[in-house]
């Protein structure tokens, strides 16, 4: 199960160091990349603290590439965050299929800022049949303010029998 979420949030699946974090943008074309240079950039910095049925919780440190003009985490990345954990607890909760998203609510509440560490805690909140509805909470680990929540809630894609 645990092995399953990492895999999930990992865009190298498995290949790099958790903590690299790249000093250079080198864009390139692959053919079989499951994952978007942005969902790269986002998932390259998340460690995994623990996993449990239908819950995780990660570590998150905001790195400059991921700040505004203020210098607050952007609040695109924290949509995407938001989309990638939603996801990723489903694998926790016996969810082999890709889901596809049919709707996210995110309260930004505060911000947070360069080099700030998160911690970030997602729930499934329940399924019926191939819906499921998921919860993200973004907290400063040192102050504990809540920076953002969502709501995201998500469709089983139906497996074809052909």
């Amino acid at each position: 199960m645990e092995a399953k979420v990492r895999e999930a949030l990992n865009p190298n699946g498995g290949g790099s160091s958790e903590d690299d974090l790249p000093d250079k943008l080198v864009v390139a074309r692959q053919k079989d990349a499951n994952v978007s240079l942005y969902e790269g950039l986002i998932l390259s910095g998340i460690r995994v603290d623990r996993v449990d049925d239908g819950f995780l919780s990660c570590s998150f440190t905001v790195p400059c590439y991921l700040t505004n003009r203020d210098g607050n985490f952007a609040n695109g990345a924290i949509a995407n965050l938001v989309d990638e954990l939603g996801g990723a607890v489903l694998r926790s909760y016996g969810g082999e299929h890709s889901k596809v998203s049919v709707d996210m609510s995110i309260s930004l509440v505060s911000t947070a800022k360069l080099n700030d560490e998160l911690e970030m805690i997602s729930r499934v909140l329940g399924q019926n049949g191939r819906y499921s509805g998921t919860i993200v909470l973004l907290r400063n680990k040192k102050t504990g303010d809540v920076i953002a929540e969502g709501r995201h809630s998500l469709f089983g894609n139906f497996i074809s029998k052909i």
